[in-house]
Protein backbone atom coordinates (compact mmCIF):
# COMPACT_ATOMS: atom_id res chain seq x y z
CA UNK A 1 0.00 0.00 0.00
CA UNK A 2 1.26 3.70 -1.43
CA UNK A 3 2.00 6.03 1.72
CA UNK A 4 -0.09 9.53 1.82
CA UNK A 5 -3.08 8.68 -0.97
CA UNK A 6 -6.21 8.18 0.10
CA UNK A 7 -7.17 4.43 -0.21
CA UNK A 8 -11.20 3.45 -0.21
CA UNK A 9 -11.42 0.00 -0.81
CA UNK A 10 -13.91 -2.44 -0.15
CA UNK A 11 -16.40 -0.88 1.94
CA UNK A 12 -15.38 2.26 1.71
CA UNK A 13 -15.46 2.50 -1.72
CA UNK A 14 -19.07 4.40 -1.63
CA UNK A 15 -17.68 6.97 0.38
CA UNK A 16 -14.25 8.04 -1.98
CA UNK A 17 -16.00 11.32 -2.94
CA UNK A 18 -17.35 12.48 0.11
CA UNK A 19 -17.22 15.79 2.49
CA UNK A 20 -14.61 14.76 4.98
CA UNK A 21 -16.11 15.78 8.53
CA UNK A 22 -14.17 13.60 11.00
CA UNK A 23 -10.62 12.91 11.08
CA UNK A 24 -9.28 9.26 13.05
CA UNK A 25 -5.92 9.96 14.19
CA UNK A 26 -3.35 6.54 15.56
CA UNK A 27 -1.27 7.48 18.42
CA UNK A 28 2.02 5.83 17.27
CA UNK A 29 4.33 7.39 15.06
CA UNK A 30 1.66 9.46 13.25
CA UNK A 31 0.83 11.66 16.41
CA UNK A 32 3.80 10.90 18.68
CA UNK A 33 6.98 8.90 18.11
CA UNK A 34 7.03 5.64 19.81
CA UNK A 35 10.57 4.36 19.54
CA UNK A 36 10.98 1.12 22.04
CA UNK A 37 14.80 0.97 21.48
CA UNK A 38 15.55 3.88 23.23
CA UNK A 39 14.20 2.58 26.34
CA UNK A 40 17.00 0.06 26.53
CA UNK A 41 20.12 1.92 25.22
CA UNK A 42 21.24 2.64 28.88
CA UNK A 43 21.44 -1.07 29.83
CA UNK A 44 21.48 -2.81 26.82
CA UNK A 45 23.83 -3.69 24.15
CA UNK A 46 23.13 -2.79 19.95
CA UNK A 47 23.30 -6.63 19.22
CA UNK A 48 20.89 -7.05 22.33
CA UNK A 49 18.62 -4.71 21.37
CA UNK A 50 18.27 -6.05 17.80
CA UNK A 51 17.30 -9.22 18.91
CA UNK A 52 14.95 -7.65 21.73
CA UNK A 53 13.18 -6.32 18.63
CA UNK A 54 13.26 -9.28 16.36
CA UNK A 55 10.07 -10.88 17.33
CA UNK A 56 11.48 -14.39 15.89
CA UNK A 57 14.09 -14.42 18.80
CA UNK A 58 12.22 -12.56 21.68
CA UNK A 59 8.72 -12.62 20.87
CA UNK A 60 8.55 -8.93 22.03
CA UNK A 61 6.02 -7.86 19.06
CA UNK A 62 3.63 -10.72 20.06
CA UNK A 63 3.11 -10.22 23.65
CA UNK A 64 2.85 -6.32 22.53
CA UNK A 65 0.12 -7.26 20.82
CA UNK A 66 -1.37 -9.14 23.97
CA UNK A 67 -0.95 -6.08 26.02
CA UNK A 68 -2.77 -4.25 23.51
CA UNK A 69 -5.67 -6.45 23.59
CA UNK A 70 -5.98 -6.49 26.98
CA UNK A 71 -3.56 -8.25 28.61
CA UNK A 72 -1.91 -6.95 31.62
CA UNK A 73 2.19 -6.15 32.01
CA UNK A 74 2.36 -9.11 34.45
CA UNK A 75 0.73 -11.30 32.57
CA UNK A 76 2.26 -10.64 29.53
CA UNK A 77 6.04 -10.83 31.10
CA UNK A 78 4.92 -14.21 32.55
CA UNK A 79 4.06 -15.33 29.01
CA UNK A 80 7.24 -14.13 27.46
CA UNK A 81 9.16 -16.03 30.18
CA UNK A 82 7.15 -19.08 29.41
CA UNK A 83 7.71 -18.66 25.72
CA UNK A 84 11.16 -17.80 25.53
CA UNK A 85 13.40 -17.18 28.43
CA UNK A 86 14.04 -15.37 31.50
CA UNK A 87 16.70 -12.99 29.46
CA UNK A 88 13.40 -11.45 27.37
CA UNK A 89 10.81 -11.41 30.19
CA UNK A 90 13.70 -9.22 32.30
CA UNK A 91 14.25 -7.05 29.24
CA UNK A 92 10.27 -6.44 28.89
CA UNK A 93 10.33 -5.48 32.64
CA UNK A 94 12.82 -3.45 32.05
CA UNK A 95 10.95 -1.97 29.00
CA UNK A 96 7.71 -1.80 30.77
CA UNK A 97 9.36 0.07 33.94
CA UNK A 98 10.88 2.81 31.73
CA UNK A 99 8.23 3.03 29.12
CA UNK A 100 8.54 6.55 29.31
CA UNK A 101 11.66 7.09 27.48
CA UNK A 102 9.89 5.23 24.60
CA UNK A 103 7.91 8.39 23.92
CA UNK A 104 10.87 10.39 22.48
CA UNK A 105 8.40 13.94 20.76
CA UNK A 106 5.11 14.95 18.42
CA UNK A 107 5.85 14.06 15.18
CA UNK A 108 6.61 17.28 13.13
CA UNK A 109 3.12 19.04 12.11
CA UNK A 110 0.95 17.18 14.17
CA UNK A 111 0.00 19.54 16.64
CA UNK A 112 -0.64 22.92 14.62
CA UNK A 113 -2.36 20.21 12.32
CA UNK A 114 -4.69 19.00 14.54
CA UNK A 115 -5.45 23.14 15.51
CA UNK A 116 -6.16 23.89 12.24
CA UNK A 117 -8.54 21.08 11.74
CA UNK A 118 -10.56 21.22 14.97
CA UNK A 119 -10.65 25.21 13.75
CA UNK A 120 -12.17 24.47 10.75
CA UNK A 121 -14.84 22.46 12.08
CA UNK A 122 -13.56 19.07 11.97
CA UNK A 123 -14.12 16.06 14.58
CA UNK A 124 -10.36 15.15 15.50
CA UNK A 125 -10.04 11.85 17.01
CA UNK A 126 -7.36 9.49 18.20
CA UNK A 127 -7.96 5.33 17.71
CA UNK A 128 -5.52 3.67 18.64
CA UNK A 129 -3.76 0.26 19.97
CA UNK A 130 -1.81 0.71 23.74
CA UNK A 131 -1.42 -1.29 26.41
CA UNK A 132 -4.23 0.33 28.81
CA UNK A 133 -1.83 1.27 32.53
CA UNK A 134 0.37 2.60 30.22
CA UNK A 135 -1.64 4.79 28.29
CA UNK A 136 -1.31 7.71 31.12
CA UNK A 137 2.28 7.64 30.32
CA UNK A 138 1.47 9.21 26.61
CA UNK A 139 -1.25 11.48 27.65
CA UNK A 140 0.86 13.07 30.97
CA UNK A 141 3.81 13.25 28.37
CA UNK A 142 2.37 14.52 24.81
CA UNK A 143 -0.31 16.79 25.47
CA UNK A 144 -1.38 16.75 22.07
CA UNK A 145 -3.49 13.31 22.80
CA UNK A 146 -5.20 15.81 25.29
CA UNK A 147 -6.20 18.29 22.60
CA UNK A 148 -8.34 15.34 20.39
CA UNK A 149 -12.39 15.38 20.49
CA UNK A 150 -12.25 12.01 21.88
CA UNK A 151 -10.23 8.99 22.23
CA UNK A 152 -10.26 4.84 22.09
CA UNK A 153 -7.64 2.90 22.83
CA UNK A 154 -7.60 -0.85 22.55
CA UNK A 155 -6.00 -2.17 26.23
CA UNK A 156 -9.35 -0.61 27.80
CA UNK A 157 -12.21 -2.15 25.42
CA UNK A 158 -9.99 -5.47 24.66
CA UNK A 159 -10.35 -4.91 20.74
CA UNK A 160 -7.60 -4.26 19.00
CA UNK A 161 -6.88 -2.93 14.82
CA UNK A 162 -6.91 -4.39 12.45
CA UNK A 163 -10.11 -6.14 13.52
CA UNK A 164 -13.37 -4.45 12.21
CA UNK A 165 -14.97 -4.18 15.92
CA UNK A 166 -12.59 -1.43 17.35
CA UNK A 167 -13.53 0.77 14.48
CA UNK A 168 -17.28 -0.15 15.05
CA UNK A 169 -16.72 0.55 18.48
CA UNK A 170 -14.63 3.87 17.42
CA UNK A 171 -17.45 5.52 15.35
CA UNK A 172 -19.92 4.43 18.13
CA UNK A 173 -18.00 5.92 21.12
CA UNK A 174 -17.24 9.22 18.91
CA UNK A 175 -20.65 9.47 17.43
CA UNK A 176 -19.42 10.15 14.00
CA UNK A 177 -20.68 8.34 10.79
CA UNK A 178 -17.96 6.24 8.45
CA UNK A 179 -19.25 8.31 4.94
CA UNK A 180 -17.84 11.65 6.21
CA UNK A 181 -14.34 9.74 8.11
CA UNK A 182 -10.93 9.49 7.69
CA UNK A 183 -8.27 6.99 9.23
CA UNK A 184 -4.93 7.82 9.33
CA UNK A 185 -2.11 5.36 10.40
CA UNK A 186 1.01 4.14 9.76
CA UNK A 187 0.67 0.69 8.92
CA UNK A 188 -1.00 -1.19 6.06
CA UNK A 189 -3.44 -3.71 7.54
CA UNK A 190 -4.84 -1.03 9.96
CA UNK A 191 -5.92 1.43 6.85
CA UNK A 192 -7.40 -2.34 5.75
CA UNK A 193 -9.30 -2.60 8.50
CA UNK A 194 -11.07 0.83 8.42
CA UNK A 195 -11.70 0.37 4.65
CA UNK A 196 -13.65 -3.03 6.13
CA UNK A 197 -16.37 -0.51 8.09
CA UNK A 198 -16.36 2.26 5.27
CA UNK A 199 -13.76 4.29 6.41
CA UNK A 200 -11.92 5.67 4.10
CA UNK A 201 -7.42 5.11 5.19
CA UNK A 202 -4.09 6.93 4.94
CA UNK A 203 -0.87 5.20 5.35
CA UNK A 204 0.71 7.68 7.08
CA UNK A 205 4.33 8.68 6.09
CA UNK A 206 5.07 12.49 5.29
CA UNK A 207 3.37 15.79 7.34
CA UNK A 208 3.16 17.58 4.48
CA UNK A 209 1.39 15.38 2.02
CA UNK A 210 -1.36 14.20 4.56
CA UNK A 211 -1.47 18.11 4.76
CA UNK A 212 -1.87 18.57 1.25
CA UNK A 213 -4.03 15.19 0.73
CA UNK A 214 -6.31 16.75 2.94
CA UNK A 215 -6.72 20.03 1.70
CA UNK A 216 -6.85 17.93 -2.02
CA UNK A 217 -10.09 16.37 -0.59
CA UNK A 218 -11.80 19.93 0.53
CA UNK A 219 -10.64 20.18 3.93
CA UNK A 220 -10.29 24.46 4.62
CA UNK A 221 -7.06 24.28 6.32
CA UNK A 222 -4.12 26.32 5.59
CA UNK A 223 -1.92 25.14 2.89
CA UNK A 224 1.75 24.82 2.94
CA UNK A 225 3.85 27.83 1.67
Amino acid sequence: MEYDVLVADGEAAVNASKPITDVIFDFGNVLIYWDPAAVLIPRYSQNTIDEFLDNDISGFYDVNDLMDGGMSTNEAIAVMRERKGDKWADMLQYYIDNFRDSLTGIVPGARVLVNDLKAAGIGVWGLSNWEASLFHVAEEQCDILQQLDGKLVSGFVKLRKPHKEIYEAALREFGIKAEGAVFIDDKAMNIVGSNAVGIRGVRFQDPVKLRQLLIANGVKIPNVQ
